[in-house]
């Protein structure tokens, strides 16, 4: 039988074996997950999540392991999920991001965890919030989420993280129309990697360009997004990037938007498992009879989708 406070008593005291398991349960939907999150629940709230993401190739987890170093000089406690594309055949995650901070894998401070997407669009695993609050409960003081780099679609981050940091790189032609396609709408913090290459200065320019047109059109208090040139692979630009970091953290809470923010993730958590619930009842109900039912009614002109929907949504009600 599982032992759920055993586990998060162990998690809590920095077994990396617990921790793992938990996220492991967490990924499964494990029958015993409802009692895992009240177990969890009451130590969460502490730690800070960033999220980092950008086109593929800009670096993303390059620049995840210098701001890993960078984090571990400060004494902090980091926690790493590492969002890869699920390999078509085994759902498992694809490139396996921890090979790439191999050098972190023996820090008992460090816990990295590859997720697979297992489908879900938006550039994050459907399971990544709720790790995000095991690690939270098990002590890290930040959580690093770095996500699939599937292009302009990687937005789901603004949602879980309370810093998003968007990465670009210069002499890549899809980097500013991806910022011109939403993704200034979601950086808080702008990182210009590989700014040793030609062309750093003009994307770092058109960068400000961009935000400079998107606070005209804002009124009201609002954060300016800070542009870091970085040079991950050799480690340059870690501290302006950490500082860029403690700087939005100081706005968030002066400006009440840290609860804002963390309010919002609850909301999508809850919405996620609602609807997870839901799609299992559904599913139920498709192996039945009552579905096809429906089905052939409306093939039958008896009934138009909507009011087989209606009668489909009072059957899950239980009316």
């Amino acid at each position: 039988m599982l032992d759920v406070a055993g586990l998060v008593g162990r998690a809590r005291d920095g077994e990396p074996r617990a921790v793992a398991r938990l996220i492991s349960l967490v990924e499964d939907a494990h029958p015993r997950l409802r009692d895992v999150a009240a177990a969890l629940t009451p130590h969460t709230g502490h730690a800070r999540v960033v999220g980092l993401t950008g086109p593929p190739g800009v670096g993303k987890s390059t620049s995840t392991s210098m701001l890993l170093s960078a984090l571990r000089r400060q004494g902090k406690r980091v926690g790493v999920l590492a969002i890869d594309p699920s390999s078509p055949f085994s759902g498992g995650a694809l490139l396996g991001d921890r090979i790439r901070m191999t050098e972190h894998a023996t820090d008992p401070g460090v816990f990295i965890r590859s997720m697979a997407t297992r489908g879900h669009l938006g550039g994050l695993a459907w399971a990544t919030p709720q790790a995000v609050r095991v690690l939270d409960a098990a002590g890290c003081d930040v959580v690093l989420v770095e996500t699939v780099g599937v292009g302009q679609s990687e937005v789901d981050v603004v949602r879980l993280a309370d810093t998003t940091v968007v990465l670009l790189a210069p002499g890549m032609g899809d980097g500013i129309q991806a910022a011109k396609a939403g993704v200034l709408e979601i950086a808080d913090v702008f990182v210009v990697n590989k700014a040793d290459r030609d062309g750093a200065d003009v994307t770092i320019r058109e960068l400000r360009q961009l935000i400079s047109m998107g606070r005209r059109e804002l009124a009201g208090p609002r954060w300016r997004q800070p542009i870091v040139p970085t040079v991950a692979a050799k480690g340059e630009g870690a501290d302006d990037v950490l500082r860029a970091l403690g700087e939005h953290e100081n706005w968030l809470r002066e400006h009440g938007e840290l609860q804002r923010r963390r309010t919002a993730r609850a909301s999508g958590e809850i919405e996620a498992i609602a609807m997870q619930r839901l799609r299992a009842e559904l599913g139920e109900l498709r192996g039945g009879d009552r579905l096809v039912e429906l089905a052939s009614r409306v093939v039958g002109r008896e009934l138009d989708p909507y009011a087989a929907a209606d009668a489909l949504v009072t059957d899950l009600r239980g009316g």
